[in-house]
């Protein structure tokens, strides 16, 4: 293994782990900071079945980054106390990746995303899927989201989805 290859492999599972903490701690500017500033920075959450017969429905399309920024507004303030809200607990596995030219890679990773709501306190799982992610990689060894489309396993959720998977 190369050290330009375990420095990638190193920077996208900070990256990783930095989104799984984020959304796990409702920290949604944390969660935008591992977005690249680039406009076309996105996150799509679909069914893999939608994506398999080239259905563009989904539970969320934020196409670029103003959008991104949006849904951190919508979440922190105006949707504020006037959901029934849920705690998550990502689990991420990165499967596979490959570097695309000297600034950015590609990485699949596997997800299960497990929910407790407040008023229950009865964990179940939200989610599984797998992520597709497109990275831009910096100079100093860390990695930011182009793109992030989270393809779920099912079309139907136990609930309603404020966060991002």
């Amino acid at each position: 293994m190369t050290d330009s290859m375990n420095g990638l492999e190193m920077a996208l599972d900070r990256l990783l782990l930095a989104d799984a903490n984020a959304l796990d701690s409702k920290d949604m500017k944390g969660w935008l900071a591992n977005y690249a500033e680039e406009n076309e920075a996105s996150y799509y959450c679909r069914a893999a079945e939608n994506t398999e017969h080239n259905l563009e429905l989904g539970f969320m399309f934020d196409d670029c980054r103003a959008r991104l920024e949006d849904r951190v507004t919508y979440v922190t303030e105006i949707w504020a106390g006037t959901f029934q809200d849920y705690r998550t607990r990502h689990f991420v596995q990165r499967v596979s990746h490959r570097q695309v030219d000297a600034s950015t890679a590609e990485a699949i990773s596997n997800f299960s995303v497990f929910m407790t709501p407040m008023d229950t306190g009865v964990t179940q799982i939200l989610a599984a899927g797998r992520y597709l992610d497109m990275v831009r990689l910096s100079g100093d060894g860390r990695a930011k989201f182009l793109s992030r489309r989270a393809e779920l396993d099912t079309s139907v959720l136990p609930r309603y989805l404020v966060y991002p998977i």
